[in-house]
């Protein structure tokens, strides 16, 4: 089976992506699941109710959040309903919401998806990252042994670390967060598929979705000063995943750069 995940999807621009070039995409490589961070998909910050059921009519069956999960007040209510969002599993468990699914392709095949957050270098302190996956895989192959890890994380090594920690027990470690795709796409020794980061779907004329002339203020002014989407040069970055249906082990791993034209 085949899996696209998408990068942190940004504003309106990233939104717009999403809708004009997955369609072709799943097309194109066959694809038979979707995952897709929306963390920023409102205005650059959180994700709202009315976005994350256009995100789902567009073609994504899975979104995963983030740092920015509780940045919009009333995604909180309707975490607590939903199957197919996944928040980082390593918030305290009494918080809305849940850090793993599992779901079902059109075909009837189950794929477990967990999201979790890293702890270095970010705003929150929460559950250690990787004990926190290691006792949810015992859960999720209950169930099915295809399983997703988007690991929303800053630090490098972080992502790295858990890429070897979970190497041969699970699909895919994904990362995202840093906007920044990287080139490290890789099938590691026991049958992971790795990426450091997914990169992000929006406006790459900015800083990491950013006006980048505010972006530059700010670091030049070390002054409050409010964000604002960009516009130009909209991407869709992700990675397309095949997956062998019985072992949950990754067969290949191709990194996914679109531009949106227009």
């Amino acid at each position: 089976m085949k899996i696209l995940c998408l990068g942190d999807i940004v504003g309106k621009p990233g939104r717009q992506a999403v809708e004009e070039l997955l369609p072709s995409l799943k097309e194109e490589y066959s694809i038979d699941l979707v995952i897709a961070n929306a963390e920023n998909a409102a205005g650059g910050s959180g994700l709202t109710s009315r976005i994350a059921n256009q995100l789902f009519k567009m073609g994504c069956d899975v979104i995963s959040l983030g740092d920015h999960v509780w940045d919009q007040k009333e995604l909180e209510e309707y975490l607590k309903d939903s199957d197919n969002i996944v928040r980082p599993a390593n918030f305290p468990e009494d918080v809305p919401g849940k850090g793993w699914c599992i779901v079902k392709t059109a075909a009837g095949q189950k794929v477990g998806i967990v999201n979790v957050l890293g702890r270095v270098f970010m705003r929150y302190s929460l559950n250690c990252p990787f004990r926190t996956v290691e006792a949810l895989l015992s859960e999720i192959k209950k169930e099915t042994n295809i399983i997703v890890v988007d690991f929303h994380a800053e630090a490098t090594s972080e992502k790295v670390a858990m890429g070897h920690f979970v190497n041969g027990n699970v699909s895919a470690v994904v990362g995202t967060h840093t906007h920044i795709q990287t080139a490290d796409e890789t099938i590691l020794s026991k049958g992971t598929a790795y990426i450091t980061d997914l990169g992000m779907v929006g406006p790459y004329d900015s800083v990491i979705g950013q006006d980048k002339e505010k972006i530059i203020e700010r670091f030049i002014k070390c002054m409050p000063i409010k964000f604002q989407v960009a516009e130009n040069d909209v991407k869709l970055c992700g990675v397309v995943i095949e997956v062998d249906e019985v072992t949950g082990l990754a067969k290949n791993i191709v990194r996914i750069q679109r531009r949106l034209v227009g």
